[in-house]
């Protein structure tokens, strides 16, 4: 699905985050990346095989 020099990582690779916006819906809360993941604004995502990628915000560090 990436198409520009560099390319993206996979969809597969630990940085798929990395990847160019292909299609924002903030209205809806989900982005499309250009390696066909779908990122949600709570951090979780959906690959492009299926699978799912539960919600990984950092913790808050209590002082």
């Amino acid at each position: 699905m990436c198409t520009h020099t560099p390319h993206c990582p996979l969809g597969t690779s630990p940085a798929a985050e990395a990847a160019r916006v292909v299609a924002s819906h903030p209205e809806q809360g989900w982005s499309l990346l250009c390696n066909g993941v779908l990122l949600f604004e709570d951090t979780g995502e959906l690959l492009p095989d299926g699978q799912i990628v539960v919600p990984h915000r950092p913790l808050a560090i209590k002082a």
